[in-house]
């Protein structure tokens, strides 16, 4: 609730300072444009709802960031978000004279706070207050700005915008700023307008001595009690540390054996983060993205239980059995436990994602196929020549089974791996297997033909499937992560495709493989082989020519 409390109050804040930036912009075409936008501007913020919105939100937020700091069990931060509440807590105090000195003097003293009169204040009577609201405005939209990025970054739609997004963010301060330069220049060519000077005079209504001294006192209330909070805050920390350790620490045992002593109350990820122990936090804690789940080992029965909002978030992703979020759980007696993800997880592993990419054991179809003799033509071929074929073998390779609906997992060396029935049945798969064998045929013609003169003998291929049970997941380190399969089933795959060799065959499919297809493969011959380590042998079809297989190809 809190966070979604402090989302809304952002964005309408945000909202404000984006408006009011399109308001300064406007100076780029005339300071009387700015004066016509400003009318819009206090159409939708200076009514009843508009102001009581406005500055409900900003205590709103304020408060809630006061609560942040007391909440959080270390003030170790990320760069992102130490900027954010850094600026955070210098934007009510950059922006209290402005606030007061613009809807505080048109609400106490009547005057009327038009670009002009703020304007003249900043370029003409005390220009230093003109580098104070720059800071004011600069902080304000970058705070706002990396508030929005740590939210939107685990949308899934996030990366297509980012760009556009990015560059909206750069250009709007920079063209705001400088239409607010151009208003305050035209402003200043028309105070030397003797007439213009005196009517502007009698409009605004400028505050006198002592109704300015007034509003500087007021501003200085705010910003002491700006700081008061902060402080006040910090010290409760303190008050709440002393009160903690009185009540004993709790032991936190990590995977590696190292275990560390921390105070009851201490989330698991604070843990981390206060021993120096990387760990995967995509929103910085704020209990959205998942990324910071663990296992817990040993200690899950004396958890309290998660929050609503922990629940949603696990029953989002289908956690499995004793898997909590490091940033939300705070462990009151010892416990074990394991981090799922590398401390380089992205936004990516934070959302939904399909079950079987955190490991299951299902039925599919598996793919291998390799290059015959391309050890001889490298060694014959410079660098720059072998790498150009084999980008061509492999583009004709990757394309034959994404046509076909597989899963394009590896490339060995010069070999593919392709699993099919990963988000489909086996039967469906079987079939896109053979499928994909077709093309790969077919293709690897064409290529021949097209790279002719570059090939002293045409490029020869050889491709083994076999369908079975295996483990499937993401499995690797770090970058190198990817979707793949392991498993009994793969090994006979790959023990498959090495006897296209030995049988001077295109192809060498299991019986299994053309039953599920439901594919008529009589005519090609059938042996009985036997696969080295198992102990059964397999009925295994020998297809000189792939392209001769009887399946329609997509399109067809």
């Amino acid at each position: 609730m809190i966070r979604k409390v402090r989302l809304v109050t952002g964005i309408i804040l945000f909202t404000y300072v984006t408006t009011h930036l399109l308001n300064h912009l406007l100076g780029l075409i005339s300071y009387q444009m700015m004066e016509e936008g400003r009318v819009w501007f206090l159409a939708i913020w200076r009514n009843p709802v508009g102001t009581l919105a406005l500055y409900g939100a900003l205590l709103t937020h304020f408060g809630l960031a006061l609560w942040a700091i007391y909440e959080r069990r270390n003030l170790r931060y990320t760069m992102g978000e130490a900027a954010q509440i850094t600026l955070g807590i210098a934007i009510p105090l950059l922006l209290a004279l402005h606030v007061v000195g613009t809807h505080g003097a048109h609400e106490q003293f009547g005057t009327t706070d038009n670009y002009a009169y703020v304007l003249l204040i900043h370029f003409r009577f005390a220009t230093e207050n003109l580098y104070i609201q720059t800071a004011a405005l600069l902080s304000a939209w970058i705070h706002g700005c990396i508030g929005l990025y740590y939210w939107m970054r685990l949308k899934p739609w996030f990366a297509t915008v980012s760009r556009v997004l990015f560059s909206a963010a750069l250009l709007l301060p920079i063209l705001s700023l400088l239409g607010y330069m151009e208003g305050g220049q035209d402003v200043l060519a028309l105070y030397k307008d003797r007439a213009w000077r005196d009517g502007m005079k009698g409009i605004i209504d400028f505050p006198d001595k002592q109704a300015t001294a007034a509003l500087v006192f007021e501003a200085e209330i705010v910003r002491w009690i700006v700081v008061g909070s902060v402080l006040l805050a910090l010290a409760a920390r303190g008050v709440r540390s002393l009160v903690m350790k009185r009540r004993g620490v709790v032991r936190i045992t990590y995977p590696d054996g190292q275990s560390y002593s921390i105070l009851p109350g201490l989330t698991l990820l604070d843990a981390s983060r206060t021993n120096n122990i990387p760990h995967a936090s995509v929103c910085g804690g704020r209990g959205r993205c998942s990324t910071c789940r663990v296992r817990v080992v040993d200690g899950f029965d004396d958890l309290p239980e998660p929050s609503a909002e922990e629940a949603r978030v696990l029953d989002r992703i289908g956690a499995a059995p004793q898997v909590r979020l490091a940033c939300q759980t705070r462990p009151t007696h010892d416990i074990s436990i394991m981090p799922l993800l590398p401390p380089t997880a992205g936004p990516r592993e934070g959302s939904a994602r399909p079950a079987y990419l955190r490991g299951e054991e299902r039925e599919i179809v598996i793919l291998f196929a390799d290059l015959r003799d391309f050890t001889r033509f490298s060694e014959r071929k410079l660098p720059y020549d072998v790498v150009f074929v084999l980008n061509r073998y492999f583009a004709s390779m990757g394309s034959s089974v994404r046509e076909a609906g597989g899963h394009l997992d590896k490339f060995i060396g010069d070999g593919v791996m392709a699993l099919f029935a990963v988000e489909s049945t086996a039967a469906d798969g079987a079939r896109q297997a053979l499928v994909a064998a077709k093309l790969m045929a077919q293709r690897l013609e064409e290529l021949n033909q097209s790279l002719a003169t570059e090939l002293e003998s045409p490029l020869r291929i050889g491709i083994g499937i076999h369908v079975g049970p295996v483990i499937i997941g993401e499995m690797g380190y770090e970058e190198a992560t990817s979707l793949t399969a392991v498993g009994d089933s793969v090994n006979t795959a790959s023990r498959l495709e090495t006897m296209t060799k030995e049988y001077k065959a295109q192809l060498v499919v299991s019986e299994a493989v053309a039953e599920l297809a439901n594919i008529d493969l009589s005519k090609f011959p059938s042996h009985d082989v036997d696969v080295r380590g198992r102990s059964e042998t397999i009925t295994a079809r020998i297809v000189v020519a792939a392209a001769d297989l009887p399946v329609a190809l997509p399109g067809s």
